[in-house]
């Protein structure tokens, strides 16, 4: 096998095929709703955020299982026509993961998804140097085995490894262990930790860990970041909604393509906070992904939610 070129992102983890459906009113038990449209469009955690990432200019690898039926079509195109450079492993017999994703007039989504148990990624359809040979690695730790592996290579390499986690998942610690970028979603540290509020929490999974940063992502309300030094609080941007679909994902993206240019925390948080923004006036998980310049327009003048979180919040000991 030839050796792996070198790229600025590879991403292990989750695709999909999103089925968005946009409703006049959300159901109610019993009740009987009508939709007028339904759109389908590739999405998933890290395959999102790698396309993202892919067309803000930097080179990417994304490391994935797809099924043996027409979404795996939709996704190898879509991957294609971004430039990205795929690993897409085949799991035969098996359809490629679904999300039904209902988004009601606020543009708030609820998502309903399928993936069949021969879609899980294992640690042996991993190649080491689709890892080491890159600037940053990006996994989701659906498939926790192997996230952790590979993790544990990059780490190893002097890759830094950014975590995108919004489960409790089994034996997820060794993998927590392995991450220096741990940006997860709003409720996620408090379960893990068990400490009773989000600055405490942050405090708590960064020092247990070794990880660099933990935050979370809070939705309108930006999001709140620890470094061991201090609190960071970047809040979101009020924009038009028409689908909240994939926010978090190109926050991710948007943070790793600050952290590859050596920005400062802050502005990397911000850009991130206005990509995700940007990404949810337009329907689908990448179907408002800006270009950098119109990201930094709107960085430059936009409005923010206000502020939520204060960064004079003291770090727990230990």
């Amino acid at each position: 096998m030839m050796k792996a070129s070198k790229v600025d992102l590879v991403g292990v983890g989750l695709n999909a095929t999103d089925t968005v459906i946009p409703l006049s009113r959300y159901p109610e038990p019993g009740s009987k709703v009508e939709f007028r449209e339904k759109t389908i469009l590739p999405g998933g955690q890290v395959a999102t955020t790698v396309v993202a990432c892919q067309q803000w200019g930097l080179r990417t690898r994304y490391v994935g299982k797809i099924g043996d039926d027409g979404a795996a079509r939709l996704h190898r195109d879509a991957f294609a026509r971004a430039g990205v450079e795929t690993h897409l492993l085949n799991a035969p017999g098996c359809a490629s993961q679904q999300s039904i994703i209902l988004v009601d007039t606020k543009g708030e989504r609820t998502v309903l998804t399928r993936r069949d148990e021969g879609l899980a990624l294992k640690p042996a359809d991993l190649n080491r140097d689709w890892i080491v040979n890159a600037r940053a690695l990006h996994v989701d730790g659906y498939d926790t085995a192997a996230a952790t592996v590979a993790a544990h290579w990059a780490r190893s390499a002097g890759v830094p490894v950014i975590a995108d986690l919004d489960e409790l998942y089994p034996e997820v610690e060794p993998l927590l262990e392995n991450i220096d970028y741990l940006i997860v979603s709003r409720d996620f540290p408090t379960r893990l930790t068990g400490e009773p509020t989000l600055e405490a929490a942050l405090s708590r999974m960064r020092t247990r860990y070794g990880c660099k940063l933990a935050a979370a992502t809070l939705g309108e309300e930006g999001v709140l970041a620890f470094d061991g030094r201090g609190y960071h609080h970047a809040s979101a941007y009020l924009v038009p909604v028409a689908d909240t679909t994939g926010a978090g994902d190109i926050f991710h993206a948007g943070f790793i393509y600050g952290l590859l240019q050596d920005w400062p925390l802050d502005r990397q948080l911000d850009f991130a906070c206005a990509a995700a923004a940007l990404n949810c006036t337009a329907v689908g998980a990448r179907g408002g992904i800006g270009t950098v310049d119109t990201i930094q327009a709107l960085m430059a003048s936009g409005t923010h939610y206000p502020e939520s979180y204060s960064t004079a919040a003291v770090p727990i000991a230990g």
